[in-house]
C-alpha cells in the first residue's frame, strides 16, 4: 500500500468493495463551524496557508508542539513565512490525522501529490497559489465538487442569520441550515454574561432585566431560527447539569447575577439545568434534534487564552465527570419526545453513552469527536458502539470544522474507516456481505438524513 493511494485505510478486498458503495453518496454535515461569510462572498483564497492553516487550531497546536514561534502561527509573519514554517516541521506530524487530512486536501482538491516538507514547500506554495485562482476552487464551487448536500452552521441566538438568508436565495445544490447554540446565555456568572444577555435582548426586542425577559428572548430567537430552517440545538457542556429546579429559585439567582453579584457553583449549576429544561421544551414543540457535546475543558492553557482568547488550541478533555448521573433527569424527562445526540470528547465515556443510547430509542451516538476523529478513534468508537448499541442508529459523521476545504477529507476518512470496520466484521464471519453493504449505506447517508430531517 502506498501513501494515500486507492487502498488508503482499506485492509481487504471486502473493505474496498464496501467503500465503493458509499464513496460518492452526498455529504450531510449536521455540525460544522463553517465560515458562511466566505461562502456568501465567494472570493478566491490567496494562498495555501489562508485556505489550510489560517483558521485551523489543530495545525496551530502541532506547530507550537514542534517549537514554531507564535509569530509564524497566528502572528504578523507573512502567509508564506507561516507556510514555510509549517512545511519544515510537517514530517513530524506523521501519525496524527492532521498529516492525512492535509495531504488528502492536496490530492483531492489541488491534484498535488507531493509530500509536504521543507524541500517541497516552495513548489507546493506556487502550484497551490496558481490553482486557487481557478473559479472551481472558490467556496461555492468547492461545496458542489465535494458533493455537499446539506451543511449546518453553529449560530448564537442573537444572530439575525443574514448569511443564511442570502444563501437560501442563491444556492441551488447545497442547503445551508443554522443550528441554535445558546451556550453564552447559559454561562451565568461569566465576566461577559450581562453584556451578552443585553445584546440578546436588543436582538429580540426583549426586556431582559428579569428571568421572564431572558426566557422570552430565547423563545423568540428559537422561533426565528425555526422559520429559517433550523433543525437542531447544540450545547457545549463541560459537564451536564440536569435536575428539576423551581422558577422562583432561578429568578432569585438571575436577579443576583444581573445585579453583578457573585454566584456559587451550585447557583450556576441550577441555572444551567433550568435553562436546559426550557430548551428541551422548545425543542419538543418543534421536533428539533438536541446535540449535547460533553466533556471539553475550555481554555485549559491559561497563557494561550490570555494572549489569544478562545478556540486557539488550548482546550483539553477530562474523565472526571459523571455522564450517567448528570444526564439522567434530562433524558428521562424527554424520553421519546425528540432525538438526542450525544458526543463525548473523552473516549472513556463511550461505554456510558453507548449503554444510555441502548436504553433510550431516541438517543443516538454522535461522531467520534475532536481528539477522537482519527482513523484509530473512529474505528474504535464504531466497533464499540456496534457491539453495545446499534450501528444502524449511529448519528453519522460531522465535519466539526472551520475549514471549508477540509470537509471532503474528513468525510472521506470517516467513510474509509467505516468501510474498513464493517469489512473486518465480514472477514471474521460476523456479518454477511449483503447486510454489510446496507449497513455502511445506512451509517453514511440514510440514517443521518432521517435523524436530522434533511
Amino acid at each position: 500500500m502506498n501513501f494515500i493511494d486507492e487502498d488508503y485505510l482499506l485492509e481487504s478486498d471486502v473493505s474496498r468493495r464496501l467503500y465503493a458503495e458509499i464513496e460518492s453518496v452526498p455529504v450531510l454535515d449536521p455540525h460544522s463551524h463553517v465560515n458562511l461569510k466566505q461562502v456568501v462572498e465567494n472570493e478566491a483564497w490567496s494562498d495555501i496557508w489562508e485556505v489550510e492553516g489560517a483558521a485551523d487550531h489543530y495545525v496551530w497546536s502541532l506547530m507550537r508542539k514542534r517549537g514554531i514561534p507564535e509569530e509564524k502561527i497566528t502572528g504578523n509573519a507573512t502567509n508564506r513565512e507561516k507556510w514555510q514554517a509549517l512545511a519544515k516541521v510537517f514530517p513530524s506530524f506523521a501519525g496524527n490525522p492532521t498529516y492525512e487530512w492535509f495531504h488528502l486536501d492536496l490530492k483531492r482538491r489541488f491534484n498535488i501529490s507531493e509530500v509536504i516538507s521543507a524541500d517541497t514547500a516552495e513548489s507546493i506554495w506556487t502550484e497551490a497559489k496558481a490553482k486557487l485562482q481557478d473559479p472551481a476552487m472558490r467556496p461555492r464551487a468547492l461545496l458542489s465538487e465535494m458533493n455537499v448536500e446539506s451543511i449546518s452552521s453553529t449560530d448564537d441566538p442573537a444572530s439575525q442569520l443574514k448569511h443564511h438568508r442570502t444563501l437560501t436565495d442563491e444556492l441551488d445544490s447545497v442547503t445551508v441550515r443554522p443550528t441554535w447554540r445558546p451556550d453564552r446565555a447559559m454561562k451565568i456568572g461569566a465576566g461577559d454574561w450581562i453584556e451578552y444577555v443585553e445584546t440578546l435582548g436588543e436582538a429580540t426586542a426583549s426586556d431582559i432585566s428579569n428571568l421572564n425577559g431572558l426566557l422570552d428572548a430565547l423563545a423568540t430567537s428559537h422561533k426565528y431560527f425555526d422559520r429559517h430552517g433550523c433543525l437542531a440545538s447544540d450545547h457545549g457542556l463541560r459537564e451536564m447539569s440536569t435536575e428539576s429546579v423551581s422558577r422562583r429559585e432561578i429568578q432569585a439567582i438571575y436577579d443576583s447575577a444581573y445585579a453583578g453579584k457573585s454566584l456559587s457553583e451550585d447557583d450556576i449549576r441550577k441555572f444551567k439545568a433550568f435553562l436546559l429544561d426550557r430548551v428541551g421544551e422548545w425543542n419538543s414543540e418543534r421536533g428539533w434534534v438536541t446535540q449535547l457535546h460533553i466533556g471539553a475543558v475550555r481554555n485549559y492553557r491559561e497563557s494561550l487564552y490570555e494572549a489569544m482568547g478562545p478556540d486557539s488550541g488550548g482546550d483539553v478533555s477530562t474523565q472526571s465527570i459523571d455522564v450517567t448521573e448528570n444526564l439522567k433527569h434530562f433524558i428521562n424527562r424527554f424520553d421519546g419526545d425528540f432525538d438526542i445526540v450525544l458526543y463525548t470528547v473523552d473516549p472513556t465515556h463511550f461505554p456510558s453513552i453507548a449503554t444510555i443510547a441502548r436504553a433510550f430509542p431516541n438517543v443516538s451516538i454522535g461522531a467520534a469527536w475532536w481528539f477522537n476523529d482519527s482513523p484509530y478513534g473512529i474505528e474504535d468508537q464504531l466497533e464499540y458502539v456496534g457491539s453495545v448499541d446499534l450501528l444502524s442508529n449511529y448519528g453519522g459523521m460531522v465535519s466539526d470544522s472551520r475549514k471549508l476545504i477540509s470537509f471532503g477529507s474528513r468525510f472521506e476518512m470517516f467513510r474509509r474507516s467505516l468501510a474498513n470496520t464493517v469489512g473486518k466484521m465480514v472477514m471474521k464471519g460476523q456479518v454477511p456481505y449483503d447486510v454489510a453493504e446496507d449497513l455502511v449505506r445506512q451509517v453514511a447517508y440514510d440514517r443521518p438524513k432521517e435523524l436530522w430531517g434533511f
